[in-house]
């Protein structure tokens, strides 16, 4: 089985659609179609069926992706594993990370590391956290940044690199009394949180259950935290964010930052990688440039910003 295969077969499988997945490997539609038909024939076995909502795994299909993606694992590994004997390794390292993380906490730290090693050729991809899992999975990045999940997975290794503050923000004509109802007033205040399946909003339904209370009714739900940040200021909602995202917004007085009647966690910031038997020497040396770079937006016990009172 041929590596380039089991990549086409592993961009269908993900993106369950032959024109997207043409799109993932670079490839005309007929070739990515042509070396699934050359992976079944050489597996005597059929990969995938067609139904209403796109191509689907067959029972064989599903027994060959995990291996499938161990093959590839192995394959980067022994590249690599070559490349360091052979004294030429690459020095270019890929970095993914969510959009405000790689706006607010990367660009210091990554100028450092050039200066440093001028020699190591950086590059920056953002995207959501579900697409820089599968990048990293995939290979086509080397370490992603995001906030954890709190999901583990063999295959990655992960480092807390900070503790970033959570803030609740309101428009500055908004104001509620929460020293006097509490969570009773945020149960009946409408939010704006990003979807489902993003680590946002994550971060938003594990700060209501930790308090024990079920999320109050959204006013809107919205890709993007900046977008979030322009309907808060409007008036349309509260938002809870890590406060790295909303910080410049908060400085300028576009929103205000209100008490959350209880002790609130911290969202972890971690970079993620992928656990490897010889780790390339780039990666290595970003992970040790890593180690004590990063510290919080603010602490979480320094006192509020542009803090408001909270009535209903």
């Amino acid at each position: 089985m041929h590596p380039r295969l089991l990549r086409t077969f592993l961009a269908v499988t993900r993106s369950r659609n032959l024109t997207r997945a043409s799109e993932e490997v670079d490839l005309a539609q007929s070739s990515v179609s042509d070396q699934i038909q050359s992976l079944e024939a050489e597996l005597g076995a059929n990969l995938f069926t067609r139904s209403r909502q796109g191509l689907t795994l067959t029972p064989a299909g599903e027994v060959l992706k995990p291996y499938a993606e161990k093959i590839l694992a192995l394959t980067d590994e022994a590249k690599d594993a070559v490349e360091a004997t052979a004294g030429h390794a690459a020095v270019s390292v890929t970095i993914g990370a969510l959009e405000t993380i790689a706006s607010v906490k990367l660009p210091r730290w990554l100028s450092d590391v050039q200066d440093g090693h001028p020699h190591l050729d950086l590059q920056l991809k953002i995207a959501g956290s579900g697409e820089l899992m599968r990048a990293l999975g995939d290979g086509h990045i080397d370490v992603a940044f995001c906030f954890d999940k709190g999901a583990d997975d063999e295959r990655f290794a992960k480092r807390t690199v900070s503790l970033e503050p959570l803030v609740l923000i309101a428009s500055q004509e908004l104001s509620l009394d929460v020293a006097e109802d509490g969570f009773a007033a945020l149960a009946s205040t409408r939010f704006v949180a990003t979807e489902v399946g993003c680590v946002y909003r994550q971060i938003f339904d594990r700060a209501f259950a930790e308090a024990g209370l079920v999320a109050p009714k959204l006013a809107a739900e919205v890709g993007s935290t900046r977008t979030i940040v322009q309907l808060v200021a409007a008036g349309m909602g509260l938002a809870l964010l890590p406060r790295l995202a909303v910080a410049e917004p908060l400085d300028r007085g576009e929103i205000v930052e209100i008490p959350w009647p209880a002790p609130l966690a911290s969202a972890p910031l971690v970079m993620i990688w992928r656990r490897r038997r010889v780790q390339p020497a780039a990666l290595k040396l970003l992970l040790a440039a890593a180690s004590n770079a990063f510290s919080p937006a603010r602490s979480a016990g320094a006192p509020l910003q542009h803090a408001v009172s909270f009535r209903s």
